[in-house]
């Protein structure tokens, strides 16, 4: 009897994102080296009509031959309404699959274009041998149809791992009065993102995906990208694009706990454990210090923890249970 595979984890770190156009090779290798959590490489928006095919294959050797070890490799394709989606897809998973991660799919509208990139990549994986289901898939909400659609499309495939939030194409599709790119419209007192930002990451929690804030176009200001990557981050979004190298510590930073909560995290977690267990007294809550804490603690400091871990902090303080 054969063994079943492991199933694949659908839960990376995603802090920082990196896009990377497809056609520049030097890009593609300067990548490689960056401490990203995720590198996307473009074929979209990054690559000129004219350069598309050849990124491809710029694309394929950079991921058989380039080092991304404690990276998630991801392809951003174009979007469904263009002439290169499928061609996009069979080049890429044909000729790297094995060393891929995840597609991501822009300006996702409705829930059937996730099921036609899934059906594509099952006929690819079982033509090529591959795994059929482990490639991941990523869905970019970049217009008003897809964001009123978004509960649909998170729970289109199993594939799914990330909901992605395209500020630039959406704040157009809706006639949104800025040309700053995730920067407050002027003559607005509240958020103008708030809704957007709270739809998708409903979407994404429900079926249990990452929620993903995206870029900041402003790349030299590492102290606007803080405090936009701090709104996502605050809301409960797993990480954030980043489009150029001095953006990457900054994603890394905001979307990590610091390092008193993550000790705090898994002190909850300790004392919660010997607490609940026979020799803690078989309690249904108990005292942290000053702290109450109980099954609904556990679970808001599982939250902190697993980001933490995610981000290989370690921990600098130890639970010691009190003395009968």
């Amino acid at each position: 009897m054969t063994e079943a595979a492991p199933p694949v984890s659908r839960l990376r770190p995603r802090r920082s994102c990196l896009a990377v156009p497809g056609s520049n090779p030097r890009f593609l290798e300067k990548a490689q080296g960056l401490p990203a959590d995720q590198v996307f490489l473009d074929l979209e928006d990054a690559c000129a009509p004219l350069a598309k095919e050849g990124a491809r294959h710029h694309i394929v050797e950079a991921l058989n031959e380039g080092d991304w070890t404690g990276k998630t490799r991801v392809v951003r394709v174009n979007d469904w309404t263009t002439h290169w989606t499928y061609r996009d897809v069979i080049t890429v998973v044909e000729g790297a699959g094995q060393n891929l991660d995840c597609i991501m799919l822009p300006k996702v509208q409705d829930a059937q274009q996730i099921v036609a990139l899934d059906l594509l990549l099952t006929q690819i994986e079982k033509t090529m041998g591959f795994e059929a289901g482990r490639i991941g898939i990523e869905a970019q909400i970049e217009n008003a149809k897809g964001l009123v659609n978004v509960d649909a499309i998170a729970g289109a495939s199993p594939r799914l791992e990330t909901i992605i939030f395209g500020p630039a194409d959406f704040m157009a599709s809706i006639n949104m009065k800025s040309l700053v790119v995730g920067e407050q419209p002027p003559g607005y007192g509240a958020d103008a993102y708030h809704y957007i930002l709270m739809r998708i990451l409903m979407a994404a929690r429900t079926y249990d995906l990452q929620a993903i804030d995206g870029p900041y176009l402003q790349i030299k200001n590492i102290d606007g990208y803080r405090e936009v990557a701090g709104r996502a981050a605050a809301l409960g979004f797993d990480g954030k694009w980043v489009l150029h190298p001095g953006q990457v510590e900054a994603a890394n930073e905001v979307f990590s706990p610091s390092q008193e909560d993550y000790d705090h995290a898994e002190l909850i977690l300790d004392a919660y454990e010997y607490h609940t267990s026979e020799a803690g007294g078989a309690k249904g809550s108990a005292m942290l210090g000053d702290e109450m804490i109980d099954e609904a603690s556990r679970k808001m400091a599982l939250v902190i923890a697993g980001k933490g871990r995610a981000a290989g902090m370690a921990r600098s303080s130890k639970f010691e249970a009190p003395e009968a």
